[in-house]
C-alpha cells in the first residue's frame, strides 16, 4: 500500500477510534456525577449541577458531538478530577512513558536482533538452544516481578541505582538514566525475548533463499552475506513487529510504572479511569492511537529503506 493511502487513512481511523472510546466507556458501571460530588452525592441539586455541567444530561450523540467538535479545534477538554485540561496532563506525563519506552525499546533492538540472527546462523547448536531458552525465560517471566527481584539485588543488597522515583531528563541527565534504566530494561527484556524468536525465524528463512547462495557462491565473506544480504530482508516482518512493541510501550506499562513508582501515562489512564474521568480516558486513547498510526507509516518508510525493490511495489 502506498505511503499516501496511508496517509489518508489517519482521519477515518481516528474517528472511528474515537466513536469505539466513547461508546464502550458508556458501558462503565456507575455515574460520573456521583463520584465527582463526593460528600454531597446525595444531594439532587449538586448532583443535577454537576451533569448539566459536564453535558452529562443530554443525549448520547449530542455528547459525542460536543466532545468531537472540541477535539477539531485542538481542545482535548478538562479532567473532571482536577479541572486541569488534557492535553496539559498528557504534555506532562507523555514525556515520561516516552523516555522509559525508547530506553526500553533501545534494549530490547540491542538484545534482540544479535541474538536472533547469531541464533539462525548456529541453528541447532548450543548457542541456538541457549538463546531460546533464554528468549522462554524473558517471555515467561511477569515485569512485576522482574522489576521487584532487581530492586532487591541492585537497589537493596548492591545499592548500585535508586529503587523507585523518576527525575526528568531536563533537571538531571544521569539521574534520571539512573531512575530509569531498571524499569526500562523490565520492560525490554519481554521484548526483546519476542524479536530474538521473529528474528531468529525470519533470518531462517532467508539463509535458505537463492539469493544468500548465489552471493556465497561468489565468495563475498560470511559477515557480508548475513548483514547485507540475508539481515536486511530478514527485518521486514521484524520492523512491523517493532513498531507495534514500541507503540505499546508509548501507551504505557502500568505495573512497570507502579512498581519503579514512576509518574508516566498508565498510571494516569488507571487512575482516570477508576474515577470516572472520560475526557481524560479519550484524549489519551486518541494520541495512543495516533502515535501508533505514525509508527505504523515509520515503518513503511523503514521498509523501503530497508529493501529498496518494495518502491516499485
Amino acid at each position: 500500500m502506498k505511503l499516501s493511502s496511508r496517509i489518508a487513512q489517519i482521519v477515518p481511523t481516528l474517528i472511528l477510534v474515537s466513536i469505539l472510546v466513547f461508546c464502550l466507556q458508556q458501558l462503565m458501571p456507575g455515574d460520573p456525577a456521583l463520584v465527582l460530588a463526593g460528600e454531597e452525592r446525595g444531594d439532587p441539586k449538586v448532583l443535577a449541577q454537576i451533569r448539566e455541567e459536564l453535558w452529562l444530561d443530554r443525549s448520547l450523540p449530542v455528547q459525542y458531538l460536543h466532545w468531537v467538535s472540541n477535539v477539531a479545534q485542538g481542545n482535548l477538554g478538562y479532567s473532571w478530577r482536577t479541572r486541569q485540561p488534557v492535553s496539559q496532563l498528557i504534555e506532562q506525563k507523555l514525556p515520561v512513558t516516552a523516555q522509559l519506552g525508547v530506553m526500553a525499546f533501545v534494549i530490547a533492538i540491542l538484545i534482540g536482533v544479535p541474538t536472533g540472527v547469531v541464533a539462525a546462523i548456529k541453528r541447532n547448536g548450543p548457542w541456538d538452544y541457549v538463546a531460546n531458552a533464554v528468549g522462554l525465560a524473558g517471555l515467561s517471566m511477569p515485569n512485576f516481578w522482574l522489576g521487584i527481584m532487581l530492586i532487591l539485588l541492585i537497589s537493596v543488597h548492591l545499592g548500585w541505582l535508586p529503587p523507585s522515583g523518576y527525575v526528568p531528563l531536563t533537571q538531571d541527565v544521569w539521574q534520571s538514566l539512573a531512575t530509569t534504566i531498571m524499569p526500562a530494561f523490565v520492560l525490554g527484556n519481554a521484548i526483546a525475548a519476542i524479536l530474538m524468536r521473529h528474528t531468529r525465524s525470519a533470518m531462517l528463512s532467508v539463509l535458505d533463499q537463492d539469493y544468500v547462495r548465489t552471493a556465497r557462491a561468489k565468495g563475498l565473506s560470511e559477515t557480508r552475506v548475513i548483514l547485507h544480504h540475508a539481515l536486511r530482508n530478514a527485518l521486514i516482518p521484524v520492523v512491523t513487529l517493532g513498531a507495534l512493541e514500541l507503540g505499546t510501550l508509548l501507551s504505557g506499562a502500568v505495573l512497570t510504572e507502579q512498581v519503579f513508582s514512576i509518574p508516566g501515562f498508565g498510571k494516569m489512564v488507571v487512575d482516570a479511569v477508576f474515577n470516572r474521568d472520560y475526557p481524560v480516558v479519550q484524549g489519551v486513547v486518541l494520541v495512543t492511537a495516533f502515535l501508533f498510526i505514525l509508527l505504523n507509516l515509520l515503518a513503511d518508510i523503514l521498509y523501503v529503506l530497508i529493501n529498496p525493490r518494495l518502491r516499485r511495489a
